[in-house]
């Protein structure tokens, strides 16, 4: 195809593609799927080699949000039977960040629920950060704690954490369709405070949630123009009782075309396969990884995913290799300024008001009562959809 002869040279100079050409992506058709993924393998491949970055969330603080955000299980009046626990201590965050480490994840997220953190908070999560790095000092650590104040970056960037994650998650057009108790621009003001403080950036996007191609294409390309080392991809968990649970838009094929379309949009941008991978990938996840350098490794905040040590054979039988923690992740014209290198390079984080990955389809439905369940539409997959009872705040070993 034409179409993609031209975006496998746009991606290897870097070039951005155009958005008619980027919504093209979206438009193939299932029959042309494996020759997008091989054409967008080429891309990743030219950057990131067979390389896989793993990273593990720990969720240092659960539900109890007071933002609405639509597709989140922890946002306020929420009726999802998640897990519900207040800040977790530094000894435990620093225990739960250790089974992740010792299953090979690179990069540890610490998340937290909430519009954004007060500087106790900061000051919470700095000692959190720092227990860590003095256990284990290659390790890195990526904060995800909501709308961020002036200084609060830097003081996290000074307590020794790596990145900072805060998604974008649809286009600004759509954005208050689903939250009204902070802006698309709120979100753009906090990646900005993220880069401006030295911390690697990342954002990304949560697909699934009813939007249009059009939609998809405006926050891949406002993600460009932010330039994050990182790019997260979630794909809507509908749980059952919130507003988006009948949203079952995606199919396999579909996930693979969005992951192809931000590849050729972001070439040498670490594209993180995050949130929702299992529910919606399911049995061609490891197509994905030809799309995407990074996963998470185990369960995500408040859903559970599937077996680490499955995580780890899905990788090694499709050919690709665990990323060690001395290996830079991005291409060295983008670790060359400070972020992305081993110990610098971004990541997605979780879910939560903050506006983070990992669960980021967990949507709930708002205070009062919730409606007579309806049945679910045809394709719906929710047999997969797992409420995380495992890991941080509770007495049972981690999936990792």
């Amino acid at each position: 195809m034409d179409l993609l002869n031209t975006l496998v040279e746009k991606g290897m100079r870097r070039e951005l593609p155009t958005r008619e050409e980027a919504l093209a992506v979206l438009a193939t058709s299932d029959d042309d799927l494996l020759e997008v993924v091989a054409a967008a393998g080429r891309v990743r491949r030219q950057w990131f080699g067979r390389r896989v970055k793993l990273n593990y969330l720990v969720n240092l603080k659960s539900g109890l949000c007071p933002e609405d955000c639509s597709y989140c299980s922890q946002r306020l009046g929420s009726k999802a039977e998640i897990l519900k626990y207040t800040w977790l201590k530094p000894e435990e965050a620093t225990e739960a960040a250790a089974a992740g480490v010792a299953g090979g994840a690179k990069r540890v997220c610490l998340v937290a629920s909430g519009r954004g953190p007060t500087d106790r908070d900061v000051d919470r999560v700095s000692r959190t950060i720092e227990a860590i790095k003095d256990q284990n000092d290659e390790v890195e650590v990526c904060a995800c704690l909501g709308l961020l104040s002036d200084g609060q970056a830097e003081r996290l960037r000074a307590a020794g954490a790596d990145a900072y994650n805060h998604n974008l998650n649809t286009s600004e057009e759509t954005y208050g369709e689903i939250t009204t108790t902070h802006t698309y621009a709120d979100r753009v003001d906090t990646v900005n405070k993220a880069h401006a403080a030295g911390l690697s950036a990342c954002s990304g996007l949560i697909a699934g949630m009813g939007e249009s191609d059009g939609d998809l294409v405006d926050v891949v390309f406002a993600l460009r123009e932010l330039d994050p080392d990182s790019v997260p991809v979630n794909f809507l968990i509908p749980f059952e009782g919130t507003p988006l649970a009948k949203e079952w838009n995606l199919t396999p094929q579909r996930a693979l075309r969005i992951l192809a379309m931000v590849r050729f949009v972001c070439p040498d941008v670490e594209v993180r396969l995050a949130g929702g991978r299992e529910v919606h990938l399911r049995s061609l996840q490891p197509l994905a990884l030809h799309l995407a350098n990074s996963i998470f490794l185990g369960d995500y905040l408040t859903s559970e995913g599937q077996a680490g040590k499955a995580d780890l054979e899905m990788i090694a039988d499709a050919g690709f290799e665990v990323e060690g923690a001395d290996t830079t992740t991005l291409p060295e014209h983008r670790a060359a300024g400070g972020c992305g290198s081993a110990g610098a390079a971004g990541s997605v984080c979780g879910e939560g008001s903050g506006g983070c990955s990992g669960d980021a389809g967990e949507a709930v439905s708002a205070a009062g009562s919730a409606p007579a369940p309806e049945a679910a539409p045809a394709g719906a997959r929710t047999d997969l959809v797992a409420v995380r009872r495992r890991g941080a705040g509770t007495d049972l070993a981690p999936n990792a």
